[in-house]
């Protein structure tokens, strides 16, 4: 099936609610606006290098997601280039991004990554950190605040996921019940191809789609 076809074939499954985001590492641009043809209106990418490789064919045309782990080091290109930054896990992050963001007079919306599962080889915050995280970052200024973000670990059954989602559910709501300053709580992004149907089931409002619209690397 072509990238179209995908799309549609989604747009008949996506609740109209829930927000698609195009995953496309190491996806040429072609494929990429053939996608945003389709009516994907965001576009993730996890390297800043390939970011900024591709951003000036994009500009304009899509929302542009940073949904990889971003390096303190890296802060000032990712300010530039991204609409969104969907991973900061830790204080350290969210201050350097409020430092970059005033000084490039530009308000960021974040999403908190949540390890969910607490796997040590991943990037994310553990879920008991989670609250005490947000307040800290909606202190910060130049960031607000949206929603969580989770992966989840590598499993054979995407079943086996739901676990991981309802507790990043459950955090997103406490969260929203809390009513921060300067936070404006309602994304919720979780679920990838293998994996999406169960997320929007526990609460997803944006799923993260790579081969569902790429087709299979």
């Amino acid at each position: 099936m072509t990238i179209a076809e995908n799309v549609r074939q989604l747009k008949k499954i996506v609740p109209s609610s829930v927000r698609i985001l195009a995953a496309a590492k190491s996806q040429p641009i072609e494929k990429i606006l053939e996608a945003i043809r389709a009516g994907i209106a965001i576009i993730g990418e996890n390297y800043i290098q390939e970011a900024e490789e591709k951003f000036p064919f994009l500009k304009g045309k899509a929302d542009f997601h940073c949904i990889g782990h971003l390096q303190t080091n890296k802060v000032s290109k990712a300010v530039k280039i991204f609409g969104m930054i969907q991973t900061v896990d830790s204080l350290k992050l969210a201050e350097a991004l409020s430092r970059e963001c005033k000084k490039q007079n530009k308000t960021m919306p974040i999403l908190i990554e949540v390890n969910s599962a607490k796997e040590a080889q991943k990037n994310g915050a553990f879920p008991e950190e989670v609250e005490s995280l947000a307040e800290k970052i909606s202190a910060l200024p130049n960031l607000s605040l949206r929603g969580l973000m989770t992966m989840g670990p590598v499993v054979k059954d995407p079943e086996q996921l739901r676990l991981y989602f309802r507790l990043t559910k459950k955090l997103f709501d406490k969260l929203k019940s809390t009513h921060l300053t300067n936070t404006s709580i309602e994304i919720l992004s979780m679920g990838m191809s293998d994996s999406f149907q169960a997320a929007i089931e526990e609460g997803a409002t944006m799923v993260r789609l790579g081969a569902k619209i790429f087709g299979q690397r």
